[in-house]
């Protein structure tokens, strides 16, 4: 196989913008990485994303939705939450006191996830975290 030629699977859900779809979004997840050392990392890092994307963008307004994406390889899953938009900046990392009560999650996410990109568009944010395979091997990445 060439080298920039992977196989990945990718499952893709949408869920209305309600705080119980947060938990549904972590079974989702939890259901497709069963059998994955990553698995609980991954459903960490959905549940903290799609979280935010309720709290702090239009995906917790009426009729607003998040929409989730899990891609899985043998060398990386990475999951991915893209929300409805509407504040004026993207998602970014705040170093907080460990004792705040917000604005820890994605740095949480960043401590997790060996690498996370925020990409905004017009329609909305979407955050991506990648969780390395052969970083549980001690393996080198990339």
């Amino acid at each position: 196989m060439h080298e920039y030629t992977s196989t990945a699977r990718v499952w893709v859900l949408s869920c209305p913008g309600f705080p119980e779809e947060v938990s549904r979004a972590r079974r989702w997840t939890r259901d497709i990485l069963r059998d994955s050392p990553l698995a609980e990392d991954a459903e960490l890092i959905v549940s903290e994303l799609s979280a935010n994307a309720i709290l702090h963008t239009a995906s917790g307004r009426e009729y607003g939705s998040f929409h989730l994406a899990v891609a899985v390889s043998a060398q990386v899953v990475a999951v991915s939450v893209t929300d409805d938009g509407g504040t004026a900046t993207a998602p970014k990392v705040e170093h907080q006191d460990q004792d705040a009560e917000h604005g820890r999650g994605l740095g949480m996410v960043s401590a997790i996830a060996h690498r996370v990109v925020v990409h905004d568009s017009d329609q909305g944010h979407t955050v991506t975290a990648e969780l390395y395979a052969d970083a549980l091997l001690g393996g080198n990445s990339c």
